[in-house]
């Protein structure tokens, strides 16, 4: 009892429901682990009696909790203090805001009568002072009651920028073909955003790991996603190095064709070891003064942050990069050992942070040419949940992260192995005493050049399932966040980058959270093969699949259940983002010609017999054939694909969706799945260029021009943007 006293008392959960009625309680050596991972020796009976008293103590005497959040224009949520208790708040602009608790509330005085409420927007220093001499320091987060919503309704791409080649691109997608796109889609289209896969820094190979969900690092982009010859410095080169670039240009163009022409997969590894040696030609050229202040001030702006991931970068490519392997003085980033190599590698260090620049300013001229196109939101970025054990962004917060856990999923009725994603959690003890720093300044990185933030598996800001190293998923315990701070700090950053926010809510959802969400304008995902109306579950209360965006290879099944019926248009949440398909499922296409069924079928991932499935796939499609015939979107008897596709679309339309996303592929018939949980080896996820129905790949100059991917715009044309 004593353990699990004090496994409650630090946020984690002694127990969960995988199915409506049936409870399991997590093992003992679960909850030791998972508080030693924050901290708490709970090994032995007279360990956790210890600590249990150190908490009740620390708890006694303490008279703020690390972090304090209030919104705008009310008083900040403060526990119970002593009459007479002096409270003073330092603004982030140097204001003293001084009050005074009476009758269990704080008064400011005659002059600021509701000091407190009326407290500007940021994170600012409270300070308690109380008449029995406990002094306390808190960070207060005063936030907007909600996110900025999208600037009416509005519809777009949604693409893997990887997978989206032109005839200009070095192999796979850059960030010149994702302004071509959005200057495009935006001004002949109308489309008003572009939502992108996750353009985090990858862990370096080779091989790398092309998927976008494990990154090295969250808070800086790759630079694999530049595009060489639009670096100011490129049109400068001469001599030997301008003939050496132009090498490396045509050996750019053997790449893309091999993969355009030829049929080859992506090769990320290929495609950064030409454009590493670009760059590293493009760092002889000296900048022009006003190019060197530009970079003085984002190196300034970037502060400690950048210069720790350059210098993770800059030790990765002598000693691996796996940090944890490292010599003993340098896994740690403040050792003295750390800064004298921190000296000795400046030039290596300052490549890293020019490469950083040179990919800002890349994302910046994205977001500038979706805008100048007309687009209401521009690009949406996306936020992975987690980063890899042995990246620059654990070795540089280790304090931030649970050492020796990793984020999952337990086991429930769709998976009853449970799931391990690989990615260290945040602690959230160590979130609430740094103010919540860590993660303000990961959402202030990714929204510097977006119109909108996507969050994958969003139900992350209020608990994770943490599973202790070496032990299966099933072996593991939810820990809880304080959603209400995490909620604020995104608010905040969110409302100061004057960007909405989409959450990724498919999956287990906890009661509560997408109503929590909501109440802060955090918009959801629909996806419309999904939206039905089901039996209450404890799992799944709208019928969705498992988070199919989560980076671990694990299944996507149906719903097992029998639905009630499709969900009719009206029906809908109007705070969504609705779409037909993801990257994780299986294109439009792939539905109704079967092909999604033959490809799990050919690479044994079939829940059951191949002819149950043939039969359950042409069951539900037969249904969705009649609901959209019903709604006056197909007409009776028509089975052609290209109709069905723009009747689904047609489909989500009639919805009150804010947001409509169009699966890029979808739009030219692609029938491969980008990514096919359950599988590593097996299939190439990560690594396919957008294809047609037939497989050969279709550039951005092609998709600008296919028949097929206007016929389905002028379905949207009706839209109201």
């Amino acid at each position: 009892m004593g353990r699990a006293r004090l496994a409650r008392l630090h946020g984690i959960a002694t127990s969960y429901e995988p199915a409506p009625g049936r409870t399991v309680h997590i093992a003992e050596e679960t909850a030791v682990a998972v508080l030693a991972a924050l901290g708490v020796d709970a090994s032995t009976p007279q360990a956790v009696r210890t600590a249990l008293a150190a908490h009740e103590q620390t708890a006694g005497r303490a008279l703020l909790p690390p972090t304090v959040t209030a919104r705008t224009g009310r008083p900040p949520r403060l526990p119970d203090l002593p009459d007479g208790t002096v409270l003073s708040v330092r603004t982030e602009d140097g204001t003293l805001i001084g009050a005074e608790v009476r009758d269990g509330t704080p008064h400011g005085g005659t002059q600021h009568p509701a000091a407190l409420a009326g407290l500007p927007l940021g994170v600012h220093d409270l300070r308690a002072d109380a008449p029995d001499g406990r002094t306390a320091r808190a960070h207060l987060v005063v936030a907007p009651d909600a996110v900025p919503a999208p600037s009416g309704r509005t519809h777009g791409f949604l693409v893997q920028l990887y997978s989206l080649l032109s005839r200009r691109s070095w192999g796979m997608g850059d960030l010149g073909d994702l302004a071509d796109l959005a200057a495009w889609s935006g001004r002949a289209l109308g489309t008003g955003f572009v939502q992108l896969n996750p353009l985090h820094a990858a862990v370096p190979g080779p091989p790398t790991d092309p998927s976008p969900y494990r990154p090295s690092s969250r808070r800086f982009p790759d630079p694999v996603h530049l595009r060489i010859e639009q670096i100011p410095e490129y049109a400068q080169l001469a001599g030997d190095a301008r003939a050496r670039a132009d090498e490396l240009a045509a050996r750019a163009g053997e790449l893309r064709a091999d993969v355009l022409d030829r049929g080859a997969l992506i090769d990320r590894d290929a495609v950064w070891a030409l454009k590493r040696e670009a760059l590293e030609l493009l760092g002889t050229v000296p900048l022009s003064p006003g190019r060197r202040a530009a970079y003085c001030d984002f190196l300034a702006d970037q502060g400690s942050a950048l210069d720790d991931h350059a210098t993770w970068c800059a030790l990765a490519e002598r000693h691996g990069p796996d940090w944890r392997g490292w010599p003993a003085g340098l896994r740690d980033p403040r050792s003295p050992q750390t800064a004298r190599i921190r000296h000795r590698l400046l030039d290596r260090i300052d490549f890293h942070c020019r490469l950083a620049w040179f990919t800002d300013q890349q994302l910046a001229a994205a977001q500038r040419a979706a805008r100048e196109a007309g687009m209401a939101v521009g690009l949406v970025h996306d936020l992975a949940v987690g980063v890899h054990p042995s990246g620059a962004d654990t070795w540089a917060q280790q304090d931030a992260f649970a050492g020796g856990m990793s984020v999952g999923a337990p086991p429930d009725a769709f998976n009853s192995r449970g799931q391990d994603w690989g990615l260290p959690p945040w602690r959230p003890d160590a979130l609430a005493a740094a103010g919540y720093a860590p993660y303000r300044a990961l959402l202030r990185g990714l929204l510097r050049h977006a119109g909108a933030l996507r969050i994958d598996h969003v139900m992350g800001l209020f608990r994770l399932w943490w599973v202790p190293q070496g032990r299966p998923p099933t072996e593991g315990a939810y820990v809880r966040y304080d959603g209400e701070a995490m909620l604020s700090v995104l608010a905040l950053e969110a409302h100061r980058a004057g960007a909405a926010v989409i959450g990724e809510d498919l999956g287990t959802v906890e009661p509560g959270v997408r109503e929590a969400l909501a109440e802060r304008g955090v918009l959801g995902t629909s996806v419309l093969w999904f939206e039905r109306s089901y039996a209450a579950t404890a799992t799944a209360a709208d019928g969705s699949p498992l988070d199919g965006d989560d980076p671990a290879p694990a299944s996507t099944p149906e719903p097992a259940a029998a639905p009630a019926r499709i969900l009719a248009p009206g029906e809908w949440r109007a705070g969504c983002l609705a779409t037909v398909t993801t990257h994780d499922l299986p294109p439009t296409a792939a539905r109704l010609t079967g092909a999604d069924v033959a490809l799990r079928e050919r690479l044994g991932l079939l829940a059951g017999p191949p002819e149950q499935e043939r039969s359950r796939a042409a069951h539900e499609l037969r249904e969705w054939l009649g609901a959209l015939t019903r709604h006056g979107l197909l007409p009776k008897g028509v089975r052609d694909e290209e109709a069905v596709v723009r009747a689904v679309h047609g489909f989500l339309l009639r919805t009150p969706a804010r947001m409509v996303g169009i699966w890029l592929p979808d739009a030219v018939g692609d029938r491969r799945p980008q990514n096919l949980p359950g599988t590593w080896d097996e299939y190439p996820n990560w690594r396919l260029p957008i294809a047609g129905p037939d497989g050969r790949p279709h550039t951005l100059e092609e998709l600008a021009a296919s028949p097929r991917l206007h016929a389905l715009m002028r379905e949207l044309s009706s839209f109201a943007g």
